[in-house]
């Protein structure tokens, strides 16, 4: 089999580095560079890996990649998506896909014109919990679903994460996109209308550090997601991913990240969980690369990360006017 050339986009955004690892360990995948204007940011990486580092990702572009992964500050997933597809180049691009929807837009209809993938990094569908709960709603198990609770709760990020400038919002834009791709992928029922409350209750910081936004389907399904960034310092773990499916037959509780260990031990001075679960992560760009190499249909779209950060955009829309909003199209 002929070596996948994979390159990176960017190290701004933490996941960077799980999904590196996950990609060092497919057979057949070389990594051709890494592209970050933040030298420091990737400098033992590519030193470790013995990986070219370019200062600027149009360079990287030039070079014989096959796809690449973006982990950029949120505002600039389109730019770099839509020269990435503009030079024939498959594309896994971190949540949110970006921070309107034209551009969101443009980067959905970019791939599509160049032909290639474009993927957005929905790794919680790679959850066990999450992948049994799916099975159990397609069986039935619940009956009919008639609403969802659900939660991505976790700490403050800081740094360009606070910036509104680079990332387009706070908690609500954060940690809307994971639950709600959920939702559309469980569901399968376009939006409706949204209501939303945020408010900056816990930092002092310059965005919303905390949500609970509503959302209505047109199959009749209401869901309500707490989104925020309510996790303390000591707190033992980053949040959650939850979900109560209400069923006409019944009730499914999802813990995203359950499968863990209580860890006690006097050299450090709070409890730790080890979660011990399946890589989300690594099942992720797995899929990705399997879809590249067959020219398949990536399992989760441009057009599925749009619908999803949609739903935080109208959000805002919501809060800033103060009643529920209308999703068109």
């Amino acid at each position: 089999m002929a070596k996948t050339k994979v390159g990176m986009i960017s190290f701004a955004h933490g996941h960077a580095n799980s999904y590196l690892s996950g990609l060092l360990a497919i057979p057949d995948v070389e990594i051709i560079g890494i592209a970050d204007p933040v030298a420091s940011r990737v400098e033992g990486l590519t030193q470790r890996h013995n990986i070219p580092y370019f200062a600027d990702y149009r360079d990287l572009l030039k070079t014989e990649v096959d796809a690449v992964v973006i982990c950029s500050e949120n505002v600039h997933h389109a730019e770099q998506t839509i020269a990435a597809a503009n030079a024939a180049k498959h594309v896994l691009c971190e949540k949110p896909l970006g921070v309107s929807v034209d551009e969101m837009r443009r980067m959905v209809d970019a791939a599509k014109q160049n032909g290639v993938q474009l993927m957005t990094a929905f790794p919680c569908r790679y959850l066990p919990s999450v992948r049994q709960a799916k099975q159990a709603v397609e069986r039935g198990d619940i009956g009919d679903i008639v609403a969802v609770k659900g939660t991505n709760r976790g700490s403050m990020p800081g740094k360009w994460f606070i910036d509104p400038a680079l990332s387009g919002g706070g908690a609500v834009l954060d940690h809307t996109v994971h639950v709600m791709d959920l939702l559309n992928w469980f569901l399968g029922s376009k939006v409706t209308d949204v209501y939303a409350e945020s408010g900056t209750l816990f930092h002092d910081i310059p965005v919303d550090d905390a949500g609970m936004v509503h959302v209505g389907f047109a199959n009749g399904v209401i869901a309500v997601i707490d989104t925020s960034w309510s996790r303390s310092k000591s707190f033992p773990f980053w949040g959650d991913v939850t979900m109560e499916i209400i069923g006409t037959n019944g009730v499914i509780s999802v813990d995203a990240f359950a499968q863990k260990n209580e860890i006690y031990s006097d050299e450090k001075s709070k409890a730790q969980w080890s979660y011990w679960g399946d890589g989300m992560d690594d099942l992720m760009v797995a899929d990705f690369i399997q879809a590249v190499r067959e020219g398949s249909d990536v399992p989760i779209s441009g057009e599925d990360g749009m619908k999803s950060a949609q739903v935080a955009l109208a959000a805002y829309d919501s809060i800033r006017q103060g009643k529920k909003v209308s999703i068109n199209g």
